[in-house]
């Protein structure tokens, strides 16, 4: 018995840097859905806008977050199809590239 003293501690000390590595990549893919979901979301509110005559960056702009709006590209179509990218911020310095989203609504004008 005496000499398992301290197993428990030996193995934690091998195992712990798994778990934060898992944790740290589910946080990551927490922050990434985030990020689409907002995409989506700005994408929506920049097509209603552009259907009724409104400049479709400031809707997109106030349905995304501070931080998301810095990276933030808008295309409008003329058949009223407009598509939201965004970067993917990272939380451990890494690029990890970028998401988007489209949207359409029949023009009301």
């Amino acid at each position: 018995m005496r000499a398992q003293r301290g197993q428990a501690a030996v193995e934690l000390v091998a195992v712990f840097p798994l778990i934060v590595a898992l944790l740290a990549a589910l946080w990551q893919l927490a922050v990434f859905a985030h990020t689409a979901w907002s995409a989506s979301s700005a994408a929506h509110a920049a097509a209603r806008a552009e259907a009724i005559g409104l400049p479709p960056g400031r809707a997109a702009r106030a349905h995304l977050p501070d931080r998301l709006e810095r990276g933030l590209r808008l295309r409008a179509s003329a058949d009223g199809r407009v598509k939201v990218t965004v970067r993917v911020p990272s939380s451990f310095g890494l690029r990890l590239g970028t998401t988007s989203a489209v949207a359409r609504f029949t023009p009301q004008r």
